[in-house]
């Protein structure tokens, strides 16, 4: 499974779920295949403060032929006070 931080940069770099990649909502239809080039990979995007920009995440992805796409409304925020590990810093896209 592949989580996204559907959020800008300076956010992801900030806090995001052990794991995640970057892919900002607004740049989803340009950089999905090099984040993302398994189409039938798991992806399920989060945007911590905002479920809208999740959802469109998940939209994007779908119409570009994703076909294993889930959502993770709550966020971040939920795995935080979940007690989950987190992790900071850019992470390097292969």
């Amino acid at each position: 499974m592949s989580s996204l931080d559907a959020l800008p940069a300076g956010y992801y770099e900030q806090q995001h779920l052990p794991g995640a990649v970057n892919l900002y909502v607004e740049d989803a239809a340009v950089r999905a295949a090099e984040v993302l080039p398994d189409r039938a990979r798991r992806s399920s995007p989060t945007a911590p403060t905002s479920p809208a920009r999740t959802a469109k995440a998940s939209r994007t992805l779908t119409r570009l032929g994703y076909t294993d796409v889930r959502t993770y409304r709550e966020g971040i925020q939920d795995w935080v006070e979940a007690g989950l590990p987190t992790e900071s810093g850019a992470r390097a896209v292969a």
